[in-house]
């Protein structure tokens, strides 16, 4: 870890000297700007009495002023790029140290009806989800949580390999993902996406080229006028009848105008992320895929977008009122770049859809390649086809302190079924999660935090953390039942490999323990393979009368009247429980 924060302290170093600079020469920008502005009034005030002087001063000011203003754009872009890629290493150095709980938690995507997200912390304040993830776009974060509650056991290879290339690639990772954090359009990719696809043109074809007409016989009138062989009320002619014919659609192209240069942003700075796509040398199928995705008919999408945008600009040039009405009379300037716009709206909206979705997909492999980058000591599963098994050595829960916590081997085949006892605090509930998100984490394709591992894959199921509702006035107790009758249920369709936590804790002792001893006998019957964590020592009994259920436990022992705990996963039935020594060390006895 101390050498992943020297690169990530060196990066801050390097990326706060180029905000440094780029922070000076816009200091120096503006002040050539107020110079060259203050020359120009001069220029004009002192050579008045020289009309084409001071309109040829002002002309060349006004050209010389626009273009420092875009200069000035363009390094603040810069600046701001640099400010991005500084504040996301300095992200990194504070998660590094522990510091991740002021990030999104992703409370929203918690699912009391998914088979495993309520129980394992994988979202909410200090979960999983927001330890690891650094998705930019909303769409992405989306993406990145669907991927962890996706339960699939298909292509796991192909994701490992994905996450690999992509952990190797830290220039580009956090170029991805600075970029991403520029766009600042609030607009939903799915609300652009369903527009395009639903828009009606409204602009003729004929606009594609009558306003090369338009335009050639303005200039013809107005050089027959100017060496006196028209009039000038043909030139007034031109002029109105150019007025006339473009004020007719003058309500549709303000109104798309105004909805369109909104999302001029968003269209260029998605441009940019899906040039990133093209331009990048994957070799994994997943990557390769993706970048296929944004190759359309021989034409990258980032200058299909560029065209889109060059129209844009084009389109806002027509609607300045200085210079909008003469070059929409004389050209139908607006007519024709509606017509632009319209013909690509009509021939890319097929394509938007994968444009937009590809985006998103590498937002979120972006997260599981930067988590697999920030822990080069966990080992990716090496997966083996056939019946469930699933062996690690040393497994640690990921959000654990490395520096203490303490690692434990997992071994279990398809069709065993572990009771788990122990002591208050003992690490019971803390081995489950551990087993849990280690399988969530090999679905998703991301390393594991253990010393080695082995896994032929299965989906995941969990009931630890039941609770009541009032508002569908359910007691715990009935909760938990329908809990339980959703794995029950999901058994008969499907292999799942099964953790339960302290369960029928609505009811009372006996029929706890009745209850529950039925249960895991129903499901050893069907062939089912888990975990059950339990302070009912008299469940144990079951494994005397089915062999593939075994007993494991977590120790506590009293020495000079202190608690201590081991956290060692150990084969037998617990004997030490420590609620009475609790009571009375914290004196409520």
């Amino acid at each position: 870890m101390k050498e992943l924060l020297s690169i990530y302290e060196a990066r801050v170093d390097g990326f706060s000297l180029s905000r440094k600079r780029y922070n000076q020469q816009l200091r120096i920008s503006g002040v050539v700007r107020l110079l060259v502005f203050i020359a120009v009034v001069a220029g004009i005030y002192f050579f008045w009495s020289s009309t084409l002087t001071a309109v040829l001063i002002a002309v060349g000011g006004i050209a010389l002023f626009l273009y420092l203003v875009s200069r000035h754009e363009d390094l603040k872009k810069k600046r701001n790029y640099y400010e991005e890629l500084l504040r996301i290493n300095e992200q990194e150095i504070e998660v590094g140290k522990g510091n991740y709980t002021d990030l999104p938690d992703g409370a929203e995507f918690n699912d009391d009806d998914h088979d495993y997200s309520r129980d394992i912390d994988l979202f909410g304040m200090g979960s999983f989800f927001q330890f690891m993830n650094r998705t930019a776009l909303k769409e992405g974060k989306k993406l990145l949580a669907a991927r962890l509650m996706a339960n699939d056991i298909h292509d796991i290879p192909k994701r490992q390999d994905a996450v690999q290339e992509l952990a190797k690639m830290l220039d580009y990772r956090q170029e991805y993902e600075a970029t991403a954090r520029l766009l600042e359009n609030d607009t939903k990719p799915a609300a652009i996406k369903s527009w395009i696809q639903s828009y009606q043109n409204f602009v003729p074809n004929v606009f594609s080229w009558l306003c090369y007409v338009q335009f050639a016989v303005s200039v013809a009138i107005g050089v027959l006028y100017a060496i006196d062989v028209l009039s000038g009320w043909w030139l007034l002619g031109i002029f109105l009848v150019g007025l006339l014919v473009s004020g007719n659609y003058a309500a549709k192209i303000i109104e798309l105008n105004k909805y369109i240069s909104e999302l001029e942003d968003f269209f260029t700075q998605y441009g940019k992320l899906l040039e990133l796509i093209e331009k990048a040398d994957f070799n994994g199928e997943v990557l390769q895929t993706l970048k296929s995705n944004v190759l359309t008919d021989g034409k990258p999408a980032s200058r299909r977008l560029y065209d889109l945008g060059r129209a844009l600009v084009r389109l806002d040039q027509g609607s300045n009122l200085l210079v909008g009405v003469f070059i929409n009379a004389f050209a139908l300037w607006n007519l024709k770049q509606v017509h632009s716009i319209e013909a690509w709206l009509t021939s890319n909206k097929n394509y938007i859809a994968p444009w937009l979705e590809a985006v998103a997909q590498m937002d979120a492999l972006n997260s599981l390649g930067n988590f697999a980058y920030n822990h080069p000591n966990y080992v990716f599963p090496e997966i083996k086809t056939g019946d469930f098994k699933f062996q690690a050595a040393q497994a640690v829960h990921p959000l654990l302190n490395p520096d203490k916590a303490v690692g434990n081997p997992i071994h279990i085949h398809s069709g065993e079924f572990f009771i788990i006892t122990g002591a208050n605090m003992a690490g019971k509930s803390t081995f489950l999660r551990t087993v849990s998100m280690s399988i969530v984490m090999a679905n998703t394709g991301l390393p594991i935090c253990a010393q080695s591992a082995i896994y032929s894959p299965i989906k995941l199921i969990t009931s630890m953390r039941t609770s009541d509702s009032l508002k569908d006035d359910e007691s715990y107790f009935f909760s938990e039942l329908k809990r339980l009758k959703f794995i029950v249920d999901k058994m008969e369709q499907e292999k799942y490999f099964i953790v339960l936590d302290e369960i029928l804790k609505g009811t009372n002792s006996v029929d706890k323990a009745s209850g529950s001893r039925k249960l895991i006998e129903k499901l050893t019957l069907n062939q089912a393979t888990g975990i059950i964590a339990t302070h009912d020592l008299s469940l144990t009994e079951v494994a005397k009368d089915h062999e593939h259920i075994s007993n494991y436990y977590f120790d506590a022992q009293i020495i000079d009247d202190e608690l201590f705990f081991d956290y060692t996963f150990k084969y037998g039935v617990a004997t030490n429980m420590n609620a009475s020594f609790l009571l009375k060390k914290m004196g409520i006895v």
